[in-house]
């Protein structure tokens, strides 16, 4: 490669466009997720890459890892990781960097958004205006108040620490399950059963991965009750689809509040089919132009640092 070549990248899923747009301005592309032979481009630029870009629509291996015996870096669009093998990469001797922080914002938020669109039921009764019900059968049914409640939060990291904050806002009396206690002043429950049988909202913010597939279950649902509220923003895994499907539909569990699922896009008819319980979302807590622009920012920031050889703003391993 001359002095004046730009460094090869390859990326293998897409992610915000205008800043994709961005690449070239660092970089000579090369797209895995749009070439119409990827073992043929592979074989191409194998000597090239030096580093990967990108995001939970694709898994980054390490028989990936293999193929580019010059790969430095892997830098992927988002907080979470778990698309990425690290220990694999960690192995390849390769960094690994994420995009926290600048999403934690509006992650919050939409946490919250979905807090207060499922306990006062904004959607449905949105469509209860629409469809006329409010001249034709008159007032809706009452819903349940959001301030005062307990709610717990599991994963107190920093979007769960924004998502405390916001509580706090709204008078919430706030509870958190985490490996160890932190020093906040909010109740620390050591077990989640414990704290899903105290609380009344229950908010997941944790990483996805094996440690905490499932971790939410039938009985961690039946713990929540039937007036109980589950709010998931983490990660689709987290949840026991089935379990909750089945919990709504027994009325075992009161109402979700879901921006991620276990197969997305694909969603269960069966959650479709139950508005008066579920308030869904096509993962979109951090989709905002201004927040995917700083992510799509600190992949670049990324990369360019590991190919530098300089530290990256944010590394995983």
């Amino acid at each position: 490669m001359s002095t004046s070549e730009k460094p090869h990248i390859l990326v293998t899923a897409p992610w915000y466009q205008a800043a994709m747009d961005e690449l070239p301005n660092f970089f000579t592309v090369h797209r895995l997720d749009t070439a119409s032979d990827p073992d043929a481009l592979l074989a191409d630029v194998r000597e090239k890459i030096v580093g990967l870009a990108g995001s939970h629509d694709m898994k980054i291996n390490g028989a990936l890892m293999d193929k580019l015996p010059n790969l430095k870096v892997v830098s992927n669009f988002g907080v979470g990781y778990d698309n990425v093998d690290v220990e694999a990469a960690t192995a390849h001797g390769l960094k690994v960097g994420n995009t926290p922080d600048v999403l934690n914002d509006c992650v919050a938020d939409l946490a919250l958004g979905l807090v207060l669109a499922t306990c006062r039921k904004i959607p449905q009764a949105d469509r209860y205006v629409r469809d006329g019900k409010w001249e034709s059968v008159g007032n809706m049914a009452f819903t349940t108040r959001v301030h005062h409640r307990k709610v717990g939060i599991l994963g107190l990291g920093r979007i769960g620490q924004e998502i405390a904050d916001r509580c706090a806002g709204f008078k919430m009396e706030i509870g958190y399950h985490t490996r160890s206690k932190r020093d906040v002043p909010y109740t620390y429950y050591p077990s989640l059963l414990e704290m899903a049988q105290d609380v009344e909202i229950l908010i997941a913010i944790v990483p996805g991965g094996a440690a905490t597939k499932h971790i939410i279950n039938r009985e961690i649902l039946d713990a929540l009750g039937p007036q109980g509220v589950l709010i998931n923003v983490a990660r689709g895994s987290v949840v026991d689809e089935q379990a909750l499907i089945e919990a709504l539909r027994d009325g075992r569990l009161g109402a979700a509040g879901l921006d991620v699922f276990e197969a997305e896009p694909k969603v269960p008819q069966a959650l479709r089919d139950m508005p008066d319980r579920t308030v869904l979302q096509p993962h979109q807590a951090s989709a905002t132009h201004d927040t995917r622009m700083a992510m799509g920012r600190m992949v670049i920031d990324n990369l360019r640092a590991a190919i530098d050889e300089r530290p990256m703003p944010s590394q995983v391993n």
